[in-house]
């Protein structure tokens, strides 16, 4: 974990010297003047989520905000929303680059439409393990993602990955064991050419309902199943419209935390010292319940009646297989340099 902090605020701490050196040509007095302009008034971050407060989002969210106002003494409050209650899915992004919100966390696929090598993100089976995940989120390839100029150039600034954990595959159909299970069905997932090539290649469908709206959709038949993890199934009460869950872990959902640039710059530097101490710590933290969370959420699937299948090796290895071609098809999109950079961190 000493490491992992060590890699979060070395991302951190160049945003924060970036950020001095774009404003440190201003005057003595002028630095003074915003300094007291900033003891005055309180410096309010909006941040929006559209995950519940119980999720791992969430909890980590609400720990940020109490670690900045004890950071800061109360001059700078984060005001958190969950559950959408600003901005969904399919807008909370543009909403932080107009500024109508200072900072999300949205799936790091959503920034797809920024930069395509994002798509990385939705590509099944590339991660094996949780200790692959974090050996990404220290490396050079994830520290370039979130500081390359198709974030900076749209007003965003990449600060830390936050995670979740392994996604599954539920229905109230029948147990999936095999890439024949699939056929004919309808998942709910992300918007994405990944996922939707993803389930193309299962002979399945697949419905971009946002987020908040999926428990609705399962209920009333839209779609047949979903894949989530376990914790953002359980949080959003799966038992009650699922019977199924196959532990495929064929996929991730994890989160990029992200501040608008303008705004980020305007918080004068030793208040923006303290919120950045404050997002490593909350890092820190969300990192640190993401597994424990995800494993109580499948007792609680399990204990509200969902039938849990855990594939065995040649199984997982099936399902594997009949998804190969979507790399195939993305590689050049995604850059083979990325692809097989995330596939040498494994080793």
């Amino acid at each position: 974990m000493k490491n992992k902090l060590t890699f979060i605020a070395s991302i951190l701490t160049m945003i924060l010297l970036l950020v001095g050196c774009s404003t440190g040509n201003e005057s003595e007095d002028g630095d003074n003047g915003e300094k007291e302009k900033g003891r005055k008034d309180k410096i309010v971050i909006k941040f929006s989520h559209v995950g519940t407060p119980a999720s791992i989002k969430g909890m980590a969210a609400d720990k940020f905000a109490e670690l900045v106002d004890e950071k800061t003494d109360g001059a700078v409050e984060v005001e958190v929303f969950p559950s959408s209650q600003l901005y969904g899915d399919n807008d909370e992004l543009d909403a932080l680059i107009s500024g109508n919100v200072q900072m999300i966390n949205p799936s790091v696929s959503k920034l797809v439409k920024l930069d395509q090598r994002w798509q990385f993100a939705d590509l099944p089976y590339i991660f094996e393990d949780s200790d692959h995940v974090h050996r990404f989120f220290e490396s050079d390839l994830a520290k370039e993602l979130l500081e390359s100029e198709q974030l900076t150039n749209s007003g965003i600034l990449g600060l830390t990955f936050w995670e979740n954990g392994f996604k599954n595959f539920s229905n109230d159909k029948h147990v999936m064991t095999t890439p024949e299970d699939f056929k004919g069905m309808k998942f709910r997932a992300q918007a994405g050419n990944v996922l939707e090539a993803q389930f193309k290649m299962l002979s399945a469908g697949n419905t971009t309902v946002p987020w908040g709206e999926t428990y609705s959709a399962l209920q009333q038949g839209v779609a047949d199943g979903a894949e989530a993890t376990a914790n953002m199934m359980d949080t959003a009460s799966f038992h009650e419209v699922q019977d199924h869950l196959t532990l495929s872990e064929h996929g991730r959902v994890d989160y990029a935390v992200l501040v608008n640039k303008e705004f980020w710059e305007g918080i004068p530097d030793d208040l923006r010292g303290k919120v950045h101490e404050a997002l490593i710590e909350a890092t820190e933290y969300e990192w640190g319940i993401a597994k424990e969370f995800n494993d109580e959420s499948l007792e609680n699937l399990k204990n509200g009646g969902m039938e849990v299948t855990e594939l065995s090796e040649d199984e997982k290895s099936k399902i594997k297989e009949a998804l190969q071609p979507v790399y195939d098809q993305f590689r050049d999109k995604i850059t083979p340099e990325l692809i097989d950079g995330i596939s040498e961190l494994s080793k």
